[in-house]
């Protein structure tokens, strides 16, 4: 039996097959490196400081972008350091880090480059179709927008 999928499994599919996708290629130019960095490294190569500067950037919870920090210092790509007001910490590239950058600043505009294709072959904007979803679920929230649905059903 073979259901309709919702949004949520959608997204979630699609999300999966877009990091599938990106995983291949890194992995293809020998690059040992997790698509979940590349909000973190854009953010920090777009100006961002602290978790909480790429948080406010990329839209992502505090405890993913923590996550992800966390293997990255693992993995030697970024250091923290700690800020004078003692809470908080400022991130910094290391050497590796910023060549790192510097290798993948390319295959971004490919990526890029890769959904504006994708974008024409399917005939929607994918990325402002996608913000504007998250602008309007941010606007009322979803479990608001079900209860609302439900009840004009039952009315």
């Amino acid at each position: 039996m073979k259901i309709k999928p919702g949004l949520g499994e959608l997204l979630r599919y699609t999300g999966e097959l877009v990091d599938k996708g990106a995983e291949e290629h890194y992995r293809a130019l020998a690059l040992n490196y997790r698509p979940r960095y590349t909000p973190v490294l854009r953010a920090i190569n777009a100006g961002a400081v602290t978790v909480q500067d790429i948080t406010a950037a990329t839209h992502l919870t505090q405890g993913a972008i923590s996550q992800s920090v966390a293997l990255m210092e693992q993995e030697g790509i970024l250091f923290r350091e700690q800020l004078s007001d003692g809470r908080k910490f400022a991130l910094h590239l290391t050497p590796s880090g910023s060549e790192l950058v510097a290798q993948l600043e390319a295959r971004w505009e490919a990526i890029f480059t890769a959904i504006g294709q994708l974008e024409k072959e399917i005939g929607l904007p994918l990325i402002a179709g996608l913000e504007a979803l998250a602008a309007a679920l941010e606007k009322q929230g979803f479990a608001e927008r079900i209860q609302q649905a439900a009840g004009e059903k039952h009315a």
